[in-house]
């Protein structure tokens, strides 16, 4: 064998062997993010995209939008298959939490799921607000605190807990997803719904003479989870997501969902 081909076999088996360090680095890190083999990530799946809600395609019915592809990003970054879990609302994807029933997910914070999940960064910062019936006059938040006034909100979430302690006159009815209360707002049951603006603007689109409102109910970011006691999750999870908003995979996911004005929230200091 000549020098020449020594040092090309040489280099091969070097450049093979720090291969399978890489990949054993990243088994080992799979066996504590995805002990299943698969990353099981959950996601919320409703009738209106947002940063937050995912939606179904119309021709093949899988599920879409920025969480899916932040899911994927993830499972790509392990080197393991991704399955996608899918819920109502994110009320029901935090009290699975306990159930050995998904791996990692997309909320927004929230400090009563602080029980249930270990919440890391955000990506994005999320508000909410009303989408108010077409023919309403309520034009601020304060004109929908009026008795008589009905307000819907989705059971579980951070929005509905808020709204539940700012009513002080008006009645709340909490629905487990998005598309049994647009019906009855379409149908003038409904005088006002408290969901994230994004996926409000997109629902509007679908209920003529629906107006959202210009104030927010409540600002708070959209974050990365995971269950609680698994450490090595969580810390894996955070530094996915700001790696995630730094290598520009948060701003592709968003861009490609059709929210190339949003805005991705600041890297961690």
């Amino acid at each position: 064998m000549s020098s020449l081909t020594k040092i090309a076999v040489g280099a091969a088996l070097l450049i093979g062997g720090a291969g399978s360090v890489i990949a054993g680095d990243d088994v080992s890190a799979a066996r504590d993010i995805a002990p299943t083999g698969s990353l099981r990530v959950a996601i919320a799946v409703g009738p209106a995209a947002s940063t937050f809600w995912a939606t179904r395609d119309p021709a093949s019915g899988q599920a879409r939008g920025v969480t899916v592809e932040l899911a994927k990003a993830a499972a790509a970054k392990l080197h393991v298959p991704l399955r996608l879990v899918q819920y109502q609302n994110s009320g029901e994807i935090a009290a699975a939490a306990g159930k050995d029933a998904w791996d990692i997910s997309f909320m927004p914070a929230d400090a009563e799921r602080e029980k249930f999940v270990d919440q890391g960064p955000p990506y994005v910062v999320y508000e909410s607000t009303y989408l108010v019936r077409a023919g309403s006059d309520i034009k601020t938040l304060s004109d929908v605190d009026r008795p008589g006034i009905r307000v819907g909100a989705i059971e579980g979430t951070a929005t509905s807990r808020t709204v539940a302690r700012s009513l002080k006159h008006a009645s709340l009815a909490t629905f487990p997803k998005p598309e049994a209360a647009a019906d009855l707002l379409g149908r003038g049951q409904l005088d006002a719904l408290a969901m994230g603006t994004e996926a409000l603007t997109d629902l509007a689109k679908g209920l003529p003479g629906a107006r959202v409102l210009d104030e927010p109910v409540q600002s708070t970011g959209v974050v990365v989870a995971v269950p609680k006691n698994r450490p090595a999750a969580r810390d894996w999870a955070a530094r996915f997501i700001e790696d995630a908003k730094v290598d520009g995979t948060v701003r592709r996911a968003f861009d490609s969902a059709g929210f190339a004005n949003v805005a991705v929230a600041p890297p961690r200091k």
